[in-house]
């Protein structure tokens, strides 16, 4: 019998909403790969900095939620992912959107439960 092959590296990116930065991070948070426009420049080393730090967190909670999909589709069973602490879709999403809230506030008025 022949086991599936597991990635070695799951990697997602993120991009700010102008799409002026993208960042490319491992599933460990790991930067892989990092782009940004000449103009970004205009705003100083600090906020670029900052804001590529915000955008490698972001993508490594999206490769870890793609790293678990990848693991699940192969039989991992959902106990050992958790162990793993590789969140579902879901989770991902949730995360996104509270680090989405605490960077530029609220973006809706309605009430989240």
């Amino acid at each position: 019998m022949t086991r599936p092959q597991v990635p070695a590296v799951t990697v997602a990116a993120s991009s700010n909403r102008t799409g002026t930065v993208t960042v490319r991070a491992t599933d460990q948070g790991l930067p892989v790969d990092i782009r940004f426009d000449r103009g970004e420049y205009r705003y100083g080393a600090p906020a670029l900095a900052a804001e590529i730090l915000r955008l490698t967190r972001r993508s490594a909670i999206a490769a870890r939620a793609e790293r678990r999909a990848e693991l699940a589709a192969i039989g991992v069973p959902d106990s050992v992912l958790d162990r793993l602490a590789l969140p579902t879709r879901q989770a991902a999403v949730d995360e996104l959107d509270r680090l989405d809230d605490a960077d530029t506030g609220q973006t809706s008025w309605l009430r989240r439960s």
